[in-house]
C-alpha cells in the first residue's frame, strides 16, 4: 500500500507544467547582460533540452559574404580556450546526449539534448563557445571545403534546389531572403577567417541571444545557472540595430523556366510576397495558414479534390505558408501534372481552381474538421520537448513574444471563412508572384 501511494505521488509530480488557462507554463526573464531566458517545464521524464538562439541568419550577413552564419555555424564546432575540436560534441556524446545547430534566414541555434542532470555542464560548454572560439587556418580551409561539399551535395546535385534558389532570387527585388542560406558558391569560395570572426564578434553576444530550456527543470535552477555562465560575459555595447533593406512594391508579375536533364518529375511552383506573423497582430497571418490548409494542406484539400481526383490534371497539389518571419515571408502553390498533361494545362488548371474556390468561399464543414486536427495537434505537440523549444526560439528570434506563441492557437481557432476569402483575395495577386516551371530540357511545354 506505501508502495503504490508513493508510485501515485510520483505520477502526480511527473507531469509537465501549466497555466491556469491551460497554456504552458512559461518562465521568462532578462539577465543584466541583455541575454533573454525562456524555460518551458515538463516534468515527465529526466531530460532537459538547452538551446541558445542568436538573432542572426543569413539575412544580417553582410553584402558580398553570403553563407558565413552557417560557415561560423560550422567553426563553433572547433576549439576554444578550454575545449579542443571536436571535443564539445564527444563530451555530449559521452554524457548520454545528442547536439546539433542549424542556421536559418534570420537566426541560427545550437542544442543539447541530454539527461536533466547535465544541464550544468551544458551551460558551461556554451558559454564557452559564446565568447572563446579559438579558430586556425587550417580550420577555415577545412570547414570552406565542407559546406562547399555540403552545397555540391544538397543543391548543386539537386535541380530541386537550385530551381528553388532561383524562385526565391525572383521573389525578393531587394530582401536578403533573396540569396541562399547556404550562400552563393562564388561567395562561399572566398569566405576567409576575417569574415567569421566579424560576424562572430558582432552578432554572438548575450545581448543577442535566448536561451531557452525544455523539459525536467525548475525555473530558479535555470536562473541560477544562467546568471552563473551567461551572465558573466559582457554585452556587445556595438551591437548593430536589426536594419534590412526591404522590398519595394512589387507591380509586375514574374516567370522563370528551369531545365535541367536530371529532373525526374516537372512541375509548376507559384509563389507570392505574404506578409509574415508579427507581434500582437497575427489574424491575417492565421487567416493564411488555415487558406493553405485548405487548399492544399493534404490530399482531402480543394486543390487535391478538384485537380487530382475530379479533373484527375495533377498527381499532387500543394499549398505553404510559413509565417514565422522576421520580414515579409511567401505563400506558395505547386502542381506536379498527370502522365499526358502539360505544364501550361497544370498551370490554367491550378489557376482556375484557386478563382473557384474565393468564388465560391471557405466550406465551414471542412474549416471546422482542420480546426479540430489543429487543435490535436498543438495538443500531442507538447509531449515533444525539442518541438517546444523551437517554437518559442524560432518565434522570438523572428519578432514575436512568448505571449504572442500562447496566444497562436485561439487565433487560428477564431479565424472565420470570410476572414480567409479577404486574405486570399489580398496575397493571391499577379503582380506580387513568381510562376516557376521546372522540366527537362526535353519537355513539351504546350
Amino acid at each position: 500500500m506505501v508502495r503504490a501511494l508513493a508510485l501515485s505521488a510520483a505520477l502526480i509530480a511527473a507531469t509537465p507544467v501549466f497555466a491556469e488557462d491551460g497554456k504552458e507554463a512559461v518562465t521568462t526573464f532578462t539577465l543584466d547582460n541583455g541575454m533573454d531566458v525562456v524555460v518551458v517545464e515538463d516534468h515527465r521524464a529526466p531530460v532537459v533540452q538547452h538551446m541558445v538562439w542568436y538573432r542572426a541568419g543569413s539575412a544580417d550577413e553582410p553584402i558580398g559574404a553570403s553563407g558565413v552564419a552557417h560557415f561560423l555555424e560550422h567553426l563553433l564546432f572547433k576549439g576554444t580556450d578550454t575545449l579542443a575540436p571536436g571535443e564539445f560534441s564527444a563530451t555530449v556524446a559521452a554524457n548520454g546526449g545528442n547536439d546539433n545547430a542549424f542556421t536559418s534566414y534570420d537566426y541560427t541555434a545550437y542544442f543539447q539534448r541530454v539527461a536533466a542532470d547535465r544541464l550544468e555542464l551544458m551551460m558551461r560548454m556554451e558559454s564557452d563557445r559564446m565568447r572563446n572560439l579559438r579558430l586556425s587556418e587550417e580550420d577555415i580551409l577545412t570547414e570552406r571545403d565542407v559546406i562547399l561539399e555540403e552545397r555540391n551535395q544538397r543543391t548543386e546535385n539537386n535541380p530541386r534546389a537550385l530551381f528553388g534558389e532561383q524562385m526565391n532570387a525572383a521573389q525578393y527585388l531587394n530582401h536578403r531572403y533573396g540569396v541562399p542560406i547556404i550562400g552563393w558558391k562564388h561567395e562561399m569560395e572566398e569566405l576567409d577567417m576575417e569574415d567569421a570572426l566579424s560576424f562572430y564578434q558582432t552578432h554572438y553576444a548575450p545581448n543577442n541571444a535566448i536561451l531557452v530550456v525544455t523539459g525536467d527543470v525548475e525555473p530558479e535552477e535555470v536562473r541560477a545557472l544562467a546568471e552563473q555562465y551567461y551572465g558573466v560575459i559582457p554585452a556587445n555595447p556595438d551591437l548593430p540595430e536589426r536594419v534590412r533593406s526591404q522590398e519595394p512594391p512589387h507591380t509586375a508579375e514574374r516567370r522563370l523556366t528551369y531545365k535541367d536533364p536530371r529532373v525526374a518529375q516537372p512541375y509548376v511552383q507559384r509563389s507570392y510576397l505574404a506578409p509574415e506573423r508579427n507581434p500582437g497582430e497575427q489574424e491575417k497571418a492565421a487567416a493564411l495558414f488555415l487558406l493553405a490548409e485548405l487548399l492544399g494542406g493534404s490530399t482531402t484539400s480543394y486543390l487535391n479534390e478538384k485537380l487530382q481526383f475530379d479533373q484527375q490534371k495533377v498527381v499532387y497539389a500543394g499549398a505553404f505558408y510559413r509565417g514565422v518571419s522576421l520580414d515579409d515571408t511567401t505563400f506558395d502553390l505547386l502542381v506536379v501534372p498527370a502522365q499526358g498533361v502539360s505544364l501550361q494545362e497544370a498551370e490554367d488548371a491550378m489557376d482556375q481552381a484557386v478563382a473557384d474556390f474565393i468564388a465560391q468561399g471557405v466550406n465551414e464543414d471542412d474549416l471546422n474538421r482542420i480546426k479540430m486536427q489543429l487543435r490535436a495537434a498543438q495538443t500531442y505537440a507538447r509531449d515533444n520537448v525539442d518541438g517546444i523549444g523551437n517554437r518559442y526560439g524560432r518565434a522570438l528570434t523572428s519578432g514575436l513574444t512568448v505571449e504572442d506563441v500562447q496566444a497562436w492557437p485561439d487565433i487560428l481557432q477564431a479565424v472565420t471563412g470570410d476572414e480567409i476569402i479577404a486574405a486570399a483575395r489580398e496575397v493571391l495577386q499577379p503582380e506580387a508572384s513568381v510562376t516557376g516551371w521546372l522540366m527537362r530540357d526535353d519537355e513539351v511545354t504546350q
